[in-house]
């Protein structure tokens, strides 16, 4: 067991060196940190969780049980990684044939929030705030704050940088704006692109 000043890490869990975890993160049972990773400061890694070698994680990120964060993913600031969500990093496996060389960048921006068993499909990015629905399946980019749900994963609608539903139409085009019913903030669509207003 790690049970520095710095950061905790479980008697169960094996952590690789090198690597660098920052202070007040907390690494739980039966997780294994392989070589050559960053995280963060303030993170917390549930049970069962995997991160591979070169992975980075930011600051304050929350990855739930049974998640393996593969080699070629990144993730930023405050992402939420719910229960056995899932990412790849090669888009055409075979288990005769070594890809290593091969694999995929997958960006989460900060804020996204991945549901419990959504899958990530590799090469792609998830913009800030955006938030992806338990259960669906990620094959292409995601904007900045949309809500993605379904198999394969659609744009649904908007959410707020605070978690709640914005109300802005999905997939009508022009230019619309709205004031979260919880935190307050206000927003700005114009087409795709959805941008928080000072």
């Amino acid at each position: 067991m790690s049970n520095s000043t710095d950061y905790f890490v479980h008697a169960s869990s094996y952590v690789e060196q090198p690597s660098k975890i920052g202070k007040g993160t907390k690494v739980w049972h039966f997780s294994h940190i392989m070589e050559n990773t960053i995280i963060g400061e303030g993170c917390n890694l549930g049970q069962n969780v995997v991160i591979s070698p070169d992975c980075v994680l930011g600051n304050n990120v929350k990855i739930q049980n049974n998640v393996s964060v593969y080699t070629g993913v990144i993730l930023e600031d405050d992402v939420f990684c719910g229960p056995s969500c899932v990412f790849t990093n090669v888009t055409n496996p075979r288990s005769h044939v070594s890809r290593k060389e091969e694999y995929k960048r997958t960006l989460v921006k900060r804020g996204a929030s991945i549901g419990a068993n959504a899958t990530i499909v590799c090469g792609v990015t998830l913009g800030a705030y955006s938030f992806i629905g338990a259960g669906s399946v990620v094959t292409h980019d995601v904007p900045n704050h949309a809500m993605m749900y379904g198999n394969p994963a659609r744009l649904r609608g908007w959410m707020c940088y605070c978690g709640i539903k914005l109300d802005l139409p999905a997939l009508i085009e022009g230019a619309s704006d709205t004031t979260c019913r919880d935190c307050g903030r206000r927003y700005q669509k114009k087409g795709l692109t959805v941008t928080e207003l000072s």
